[in-house]
């Protein structure tokens, strides 16, 4: 049997591209987060129960950081990127 063709349309459109980066992303941010609060911990810390903490600290930024820019892929409203528009009206140039 003959596989159907993707018709594909754009890019943002596309879920499975979305679900693929952002789960690339989480795993990335977790595993160099974690790498730097370990050592972090082990330079700066001397009881395992501090260094523990230290890389659970930075699992914990990685996995949040990745979070949130998952959903601003998903929502397409990135605080960065989009306008501060106000709800006043604007009023016009004084000549």
């Amino acid at each position: 049997m003959a596989e159907e063709s993707r018709t594909g349309g754009p890019a943002k459109y596309d879920l499975n591209a979305k679900w693929d980066a952002c789960l690339d992303l989480g795993v990335r941010r977790f595993v160099y987060s974690s790498f730097a609060g370990a050592v972090s911990a082990l330079l700066l810390f001397r009881s395992p129960v501090t260094r523990w903490a230290s890389v659970a600290f930075g699992a914990g930024v990685g996995i949040g950081s990745a979070y949130s820019e998952c959903s601003y892929k998903f929502d397409r409203s990135s605080p960065i990127l989009a306008p501060n528009i106000s709800d006043a009206p604007l009023s016009k140039a004084e000549e």
